[in-house]
């Protein structure tokens, strides 16, 4: 049985990345460390968790994709300052709106299509 997956988002600065993921994409930080020389953040939202490192693991300009339960979530991230790489598009999966946080790092959030 899988308990879960949480995806590790490379970051060069962690306090700029937490700063993105809080205030952009409205996650909560559970718990912040620094093991073998890499500062590791678990950040969280409706049960959803992601970890952000500035250090070793992970690479700039990976890709994350997350499900939403509505359109209504990409208002308000780029209300908060989201830079958009592309606008809401319908695709065979989902009706996805495409960000980029300071990393480069590409955020695909998804919702049912429209």
């Amino acid at each position: 049985m899988i308990e879960s997956t949480i995806s590790i988002i490379n970051v060069a600065n962690l306090s700029i990345g937490l700063d993105f993921y809080k205030n952009v994409l409205r996650f909560a930080k559970d718990w912040e460390t620094e093991v073998d020389f890499d500062k590791i953040a678990g950040i969280s939202r409706d049960g959803c968790s992601i970890y952000l490192c500035e250090g070793k693991q992970g690479a700039s300009g990976s890709w994350l994709w997350i499900g939403v339960e509505s359109a209504e979530y990409f208002d308000q991230v780029i209300a908060y300052g989201a830079t958009v790489l592309q606008q809401a598009t319908n695709y065979p999966w989902a009706y996805e709106l495409r960000v980029q946080d300071p990393d480069g790092n590409v955020i695909r959030l998804g919702t049912g299509r429209i």
